[in-house]
């Protein structure tokens, strides 16, 4: 018997379905918001009260950087303009699990840092996100991100913009 698209998803999965894939462009518009340097694309990425814990991964790269509390102090350490580096970020294996207005989403992300000014430098690091996002409107956002390094190679003080 041939069961249609319509007939396997209902109401229900179809919000589900949704409600994932806001859940990971949440974390796309983290990654590209940083790659654009746009600011307000990349702050709609979390929630007032967001945590961003980038200190599993840095201690991996030698790195000492604090934990991040709150939107405003997020974005404007990470999107410090006396910090000039140029960045790609790329976002894959991507779970969400929902739990109501609640829900965790793990991700692989890949991330370039190179200087602006001296492409011959380069911190390449591969990342395992795990993130818990809420509900915020009609969108998601993050309310806290940790983030693990896998590995990395390169010369991770490119990260910190030195």
């Amino acid at each position: 018997m041939y069961v249609t698209r319509d007939q396997a998803f209902g109401a229900r999965e179809l919000e589900q379905l949704l409600d994932r894939e806001e859940v990971i462009d949440a974390l796309y518009r983290f990654g590209l918001g940083q790659d654009l340097r746009d600011r307000e694309l990349f702050a709609s990425a979390f929630a007032a009260d967001a945590v961003l814990d980038f200190r599993p991964a840095a201690t991996k790269c030698g790195l000492d950087i604090p934990l991040m509390e709150g939107r405003d102090t997020i974005v404007g350490t990470i999107l410090d303009p006396k910090v000039r580096i140029d960045t790609t970020h790329v976002v894959t294996n991507a779970r969400v699990e929902l739990d109501g207005d609640t829900a965790r989403l793990t991700a692989i992300v890949e991330a370039q840092h190179l200087p602006k000014d001296d492409h011959s430098r380069h911190a390449l690091l591969k990342n395992l996100y795990a993130v818990e996002a809420v509900r915020d409107g009609s969108r998601w956002v993050m309310r806290h991100v940790h983030i693990d390094n896998v590995w990395f190679t390169g010369d991770p003080w490119v990260i910190a913009g030195q």
